[in-house]
C-alpha cells in the first residue's frame, strides 16, 4: 500500500483530479491501493445527496471569503475541507480486498475510531448515520465514489479545525447535530503528521497491507510524480 503524505496546504480540484487518475491507473493495474493524506485549502464540497439549502450563505459570500465550493461525485450531503483538517484519500481495489461497500465504510470508520482512541478520545458509531461521533457530535466524516470496485475520496478527520467554518453549512444534513475535533480535548493539540503517523499504521493493519510512505512538499508536486 502506498501513502502519499502531502504537505502544506492543497487545493481541492487538482488532488480530485489525481484521484481520478490514479483510480484509472489501479483499475488498469497500474499502481498499488494508494492512500493520499493531506490537507485542504478552505472548500465545501456537495455531494451526490447534497440539498442546496444546506449552504446556508450566498455563494458570492463565500467565495469573497476564501472557500471554494465544489460538487463532487462522492455520497453525502455538503461537508466542509480546510485547515486543521486531515483528509485521506483511499484509492482501493476493494475486489482485491475482498470486501464490500458496507464494510469498507465500516472500516474507514474505525481507522478514525482508533485513531482518536491514541488521544484519550473515545469516538464511536451512530445507528443509521455514517462517520465517526463524540457523542453527538461528528470528529470524522465519510463520503466515497467507488467505479469498477475501485474507490476514490474517503475520509475527513477534525484534528484543530476551525470549527466555525462548518457554520456556513448545515454539516452532512444533520441540522441537529454538531462537529467537533481533538483540539477540543487538548490545550496544546498535535500537528497534522504526528496524526497521519498515528493513522497509518493503523490503515495498514485494518486493511491488511504493508503502507510505505512517500512524502511530499507540496500538491503540484505530489500531481506530477504519482
Amino acid at each position: 500500500m502506498r501513502v502519499a503524505l502531502i504537505h502544506g496546504l492543497s487545493p481541492y480540484r487538482p488532488l480530485w483530479a489525481l484521484q481520478k487518475s490514479l483510480c484509472a491507473q489501479r483499475e488498469r493495474g497500474e499502481c498499488e491501493d494508494t492512500l493520499l493524506l493531506l490537507e485542504h485549502e478552505p472548500t465545501i464540497t456537495l455531494g451526490r445527496s447534497a440539498r442546496e439549502e444546506n449552504v446556508k450563505e450566498d455563494r458570492t459570500f463565500l467565495r469573497n471569503e476564501g472557500f471554494e465550493i465544489v460538487k463532487v461525485d462522492r455520497g453525502g450531503d455538503v461537508t466542509y475541507h480546510g485547515p486543521g483538517q486531515l483528509t485521506g484519500y483511499f484509492i482501493f481495489d476493494l475486489k482485491e480486498l475482498r470486501t464490500n461497500l458496507h464494510q469498507f465504510i465500516a472500516t474507514l470508520e474505525e481507522v478514525m475510531i482508533r485513531t482518536a482512541a491514541c488521544y484519550g478520545i473515545r469516538g464511536g458509531r451512530v445507528e443509521g448515520l455514517t462517520g465517526v461521533w463524540v457523542g453527538d457530535r461528528k470528529i470524522g466524516a465519510i463520503g466515497v465514489h467507488i467505479r469498477r470496485w475501485i474507490s476514490t475520496h474517503g475520509i475527513a478527520f477534525n484534528v484543530k479545525t476551525d470549527l466555525e467554518a462548518f457554520s456556513h453549512i448545515v454539516p452532512c444534513g444533520l441540522s441537529d447535530r454538531g462537529v467537533t475535533s481533538v483540539a477540543d480535548a487538548f490545550e496544546s493539540p498535535p500537528e497534522l503528521d504526528e496524526v497521519a503517523g498515528r493513522m497509518i499504521p493503523i490503515v495498514g493493519d485494518l486493511f491488511r497491507r504493508e503502507p510505505h510512505t512517500i512524502e511530499f512538499a507540496s500538491s503540484i508536486e505530489a500531481c506530477l510524480d504519482l
